[in-house]
């Protein structure tokens, strides 16, 4: 259960770097000062690093079996997952309001607005089933 949960880890993390990119090419940053409902810098980097460290932990508890580290990993992934459906939101809220006006400048629409669906989708599922699994890995189910 925990290499599946480290296997799934790395898999969404994949897919989280590839957002990444496109909202840096898109340019997410120099947009980040507009008004209007976007994804900010500090929730999309925050979202990153907190995904990361708990990656850092669960790697470290591969390594040492430390029944903490595991729940320290899980610990960390709440808020992660709390950013993650905050962005999803505002993801979900700015793609289902009314089209912008044909021959609108792109400056309105913000970067994320040129994520795939099906990479979004795919990630957040991911997401979702690396936290189960490392809830059950952590909680000692499906055995070493």
């Amino acid at each position: 259960m925990k290499w599946a949960a480290l296997i799934a880890w790395v898999i969404t993390a994949a897919g989280g770097f590839g957002l990444l990119g496109i909202w840096l090419r898109r340019g997410g940053l120099e947009s980040s000062s507009r008004p209007g409902a976007r994804i900010r810098p500090l929730l999309i980097f925050s979202h990153m690093a907190l995904a990361a460290t708990g990656l850092g932990l669960w790697i470290i508890y591969l390594a040492g079996d430390a029944d903490a580290v595991a729940w320290a990993a899980v610990i960390v992934l709440g808020p992660v997952a709390i950013l993650g459906f905050s962005m999803l939101a505002l993801w979900v809220q700015r793609r289902t309001k009314t089209p912008a006006v044909a021959g609108a400048a792109d400056l309105d629409q913000p970067a994320e607005q040129h994520f795939p669906v099906p990479v979004v989708v795919l990630h957040g599922l991911l997401a979702v089933t690396t936290l189960t699994l490392a809830i059950l890995a952590a909680a000692g189910v499906g055995g070493s």
